[in-house]
């Protein structure tokens, strides 16, 4: 039986932390995951989708070594503000010389050097692109809006570089005409969980020799803000639909409309117009807005300031 230490935060990294701790070929040790944070409006302090997965999972609760007796002391849930807390450092430093691996995978945090030395086998990592096209912290919503057809998960270990390391193995998916940011983010996800336990011990076995990437062909990705939604309309129609569907349902699309933000939660390309681009004007069959090179784009589901989703038509000007 493999030991691993996983590091993970958002909804991507739970069905490949379901698998590990459901494989008999592995025990998770302990798990490290980011701080509890104020979400929404009244600033709810909110556990990450990792922290609520463990302490939902009823696996974890009569099973696993993770918690003591009483469950509401936890064992061998980290959640440092910093990897080089001094608590932090003491106990991954014991742990970590009993791992046969850390596994990261979307734990929003660089992982440094100090801590990848830990380990003798280095830091497998799972990656939603075919890397190295869109290293970097949006490689979902890039892919769309760039309108790829293929992407996929990658197997890898992390160096000190971002998404730099040898690949270990990867799986590919289409990318649909209607996917979203959201839809093919839970399809990768769950592509890889599927593919991480046989490559992690194959990797372990030392049946599978870590390739290098190709740098020349890397493409890099930044991390999102609510500011990046902002459509523009020098872009085609083309353009500006595969990112409303790439930015949902993060960080979202708007556009300014009588000094205020109009949301933008579902659009598809249109007939040509001849308004000016940026023109937002209604017809019997829809609420339309002019795009560059003569393109259109019909608003289908949008949503005022303040106010409740609404289909575009039912908006008026």
């Amino acid at each position: 039986m493999y030991r691993i230490l996983f590091f993970g935060t958002s909804d991507f990294a739970v069905p490949s932390l379901k698998t590990l701790l459901y494989d008999d070929r592995f025990e998770v040790v302990g798990i490290v995951t980011q701080p509890d944070k104020p979400v929404g409006r009244h600033a709810v302090l909110t556990a990450p989708p990792v922290k609520k997965f463990v302490q939902n999972e009823k696996f974890f609760l009569e099973k696993t070594s993770l918690f003591q007796s009483d469950s509401s002391k936890k064992k061998n849930l980290f959640q440092p503000n910093k990897l080089s807390d001094p608590d932090f450092r003491s106990w991954i430093e014991t742990i970590g010389l009993n791992c046969d691996a850390f596994v990261v995978i979307a734990y929003g945090k660089i992982i440094p050097q100090s801590i990848i030395d830990l380990t003798n086998k280095g830091v497998v990592n799972v990656h939603g692109s075919l890397l190295p096209r869109w290293r970097g912290a949006s490689p979902i919503q890039a892919a769309i809006a760039a309108g790829d057809t293929q992407s996929g998960v990658t197997v890898m270990l992390i160096d000190d570089k971002l998404d730099h390391g040898p690949i270990l193995g990867v799986a590919e998916t289409a990318i649909f005409d209607t996917d979203t940011g959201a839809t093919l983010h839970d399809r990768l996800a769950i592509l890889g969980s599927q593919i991480l336990p046989d490559i992690l011990v194959s990797y372990l076995n030392g049946k599978i020799r870590p390739r290098e990437q190709d740098h020349d062909l890397a493409t890099e990705c930044k991390t999102l803000s609510r500011e990046d939604g902002k459509l523009d309309f020098t872009k085609t129609s083309q353009e500006l639909e595969r990112m409303i569907r790439a930015f949902h349902p993060w960080p979202g699309t708007w556009m300014m409309y009588k000094e205020k933000r109009l949301k933008i939660h579902e659009a598809r390309v249109a007939p040509n117009t001849d308004q000016q681009a940026g023109t937002l004007f209604s017809t019997p069959h829809g609420l339309f807005v002019a795009c560059a090179q003569g393109t259109c784009l019909e608003l289908v589901c949008i949503q005022q300031e303040g106010k409740k989703n609404i289909e575009g038509k039912l908006f008026l000007l």
